[in-house]
């Protein structure tokens, strides 16, 4: 006979598990996505030059992707809880110092240390609503959670951009503190079990500043293409990366288990992410120079524009992941790669007359594309593994979206270099502009038709036990 206060603890520590996950989800994107509008209004009050600002992101897309397998493990030995609440804390802190940064050498180092802490939440929030949820109920979870994603990406433009005109940049990040502090506090009172499957497993530091080292090269020289330093960073970085497989081969509790890749749900459904974020994530930054510079546009009708794609997303993430606990996430994610593919084609025959209609039709092709990878996606690569890898996992999902979001804009501002040269966009620039967004958009939708088939090749999903 089955227990009904365990069941009724049981499902309130699942809705809580998703609730705080679901938060935790909207802080990051919603601060990557609005500290880009806020970008010259920085700028203006520190003078700084351009490439010091192009930092303000890149440092925490870096800083996360360096520490993200690590945390993942250190969360598989030690406690999601555990991580997921120190996570938080060190957001919430570097937020507020973000906010009383006296210098733009301040607000670098203090978005550093907010990328470790965005990395603790990363991996765990992840893992822990997989975690708390039963396989028959987790597509939907994961649904409602990447929903929350969407919806921080949605909002960043719009309401960064009104937060920062009205009240100044720093209410950007002032913003995540009360955000912050209700996590942590609903993180107490309500999750009590600390998911750590590993306990007592030793962790590789070798292993890690070894990865470290190799995505820092990597991602790096992917950021200064077309430079030669750009390509011997980008060789460096692969060649770390097969000694990094190596290392992990040879030790008995490795950072990342390589032979999780022998699992071919796993290792072809984090190739399809990786190829799904590198073909898509400069959408809006290529649509956001085509609207304001070939269309004339101002900043904030181009910002209501580009919202269709990430609010389709939205509001069709949860059905995704609810679709996913029925049918083959196999065949869901792969529907959805073949609309990314359909959205990204249409673009490459944008003109300096192309109709706005068309332009958002596009981008809602994109974002139910997008909608129906993304959750199924994410479902079948978390359910490929056993629990005990799952920080591990949570923090491959996260690995190949920031890597991919890397590689997305490296393609974009290496056409830019070649088609265009380093200087100020002006009306003579135009012609180049365009014919650089055309390529770009080739390249996105030859690489996401590429995609359909490493999504398709992952097979049915199933776990199999690394040891």
């Amino acid at each position: 006979m089955v227990n009904e206060n365990s069941s009724a603890d049981g499902s309130s520590t699942r809705m809580a598990a998703l609730i705080i996950a679901t938060l935790a989800s909207f802080l990051t994107p919603f601060m990557g996505s609005s500290i880009n509008i806020a970008i010259p209004a920085i700028g203006a009050e520190f003078a700084a030059d351009a490439i010091l600002l192009s930092w303000v992101p890149t440092a925490f897309l870096l800083t996360a992707a360096m520490f993200a397998v690590p945390f993942g493990r250190i969360a598989d030995i030690h406690g999601m809880k555990k991580i997921f609440n120190y996570g938080i804390v060190i957001f919430t802190a570097t937020s507020l110092l973000c906010a009383l940064s006296p210098s733009i050498v301040m607000l670098l180092i203090f978005r550093i240390v907010q990328g470790i802490g965005g990395a603790m939440i990363f991996v765990t929030g992840l893992a822990i609503i997989t975690s708390a949820f039963p396989k028959e109920h987790r597509g939907k979870a994961i649904g409602i959670n990447i929903a929350s994603v969407y919806i921080g990406l949605s909002l960043g433009p719009v309401l960064g951009g009104l937060m920062t005109q009205y009240i100044g940049w720093r209410s950007l990040f002032f913003a995540m503190v009360p955000i912050g502090v209700l996590i942590i506090s609903l993180s107490a009172w309500k999750l009590k079990e600390e998911w750590a499957v590993c306990r007592g497993e030793k962790f590789d530091f070798k292993g890690s500043i070894i990865y470290s080292i190799a995505l820092v090269l990597f991602m790096y020289g992917v950021s200064t293409l077309p430079s030669t330093l750009g390509i011997i960073m980008i060789a460096l970085g692969i060649l770390t990366i097969f000694g990094f497989a190596v290392h992990e081969l040879r030790v008995s509790s490795p950072v990342l288990n390589i032979r999780l890749f022998k699992n071919r749900t796993f290792a072809f459904s984090n190739l399809a992410a990786l190829i799904n974020y590198s073909a898509t994530f400069a959408v809006a930054y290529l649509l956001s120079l085509y609207l304001q510079y070939i269309k004339g546009f101002p900043a904030d009708q181009a910002g209501f524009i580009l919202v269709v794609q990430p609010v389709i997303m939205a509001v069709l993430s949860p059905f995704a992941g609810r679709l996913s606990d029925r049918i083959e996430a196999q065949l869901i994610a792969s529907s959805g790669m073949v609309f990314c593919t359909v959205g990204l084609a249409l673009f490459t025959f944008i003109n300096a007359n192309t109709s706005l209609s068309f332009i958002m039709a596009g981008l809602l092709i994109l974002g139910v594309g997008f909608a129906l990878f993304s959750s199924p996606n994410t479902s079948a690569i978390m359910g490929s593994v056993e629990k005990r890898f799952y920080g591990v996992a949570s923090a491959m999902v996260s690995t190949m979206r920031l890597i991919g979001q890397m590689m997305s804009m490296g393609i974009a501002l290496l056409a830019f270099s070649l088609l265009i040269g380093q200087v100020q966009i002006t009306p003579a620039q135009y012609p180049g502009l365009l014919d650089s967004i055309h390529v770009v958009f080739m390249i996105c939708t030859v690489l996401c038709f590429a995609g359909i088939f490493a999504s398709l090749a992952r097979g049915k999903n199933h776990k199999r036990d690394v040891t």
